[in-house]
């Protein structure tokens, strides 16, 4: 079954960079349409970056110019590159795809961002 392990969080200052990284098994990895998400407490997850199987991205309007997402799908990865962060990206953060896992969701990566 589907398996997602996102890493890479941490706490840093504003103006500090993060790379977040989630390791996917169980799926046809280099078929799907990846995404990243971010939620924080009493708020809906939301759509931060997705990128198709071909290498068409997205980014949500709060991270275009700042965030980079990427796929290996050799390693069956996808990154997500963070620069210029701010508070307002304190998260956690998920990895998935938009048509979902069946409810399934991975442990998520914890995001601090300090002013």
């Amino acid at each position: 079954q589907v398996r997602l392990v996102e890493s890479g969080g941490g706490s840093v200052q504003a103006g500090g960079s993060l790379r977040l990284s989630c390791a996917a098994s169980g799926i046809n990895f280099a078929i799907n349409h990846m995404a990243w998400y971010r939620q924080v407490p009493g708020k809906e997850r939301e759509l931060v970056a997705s990128i198709t199987s071909s290498g068409s991205t997205y980014y949500s309007d709060s991270v275009k110019g700042r965030f980079t997402v990427s796929r290996n799908n050799a390693y069956m990865r996808l990154l997500l590159q963070m620069n210029n962060l701010k508070p307002e990206d304190t998260a956690t953060y998920y990895c998935g795809r938009p048509s979902g896992f069946g409810g399934y969701w991975g442990q998520g990566t914890r995001v601090v961002v300090s002013s």
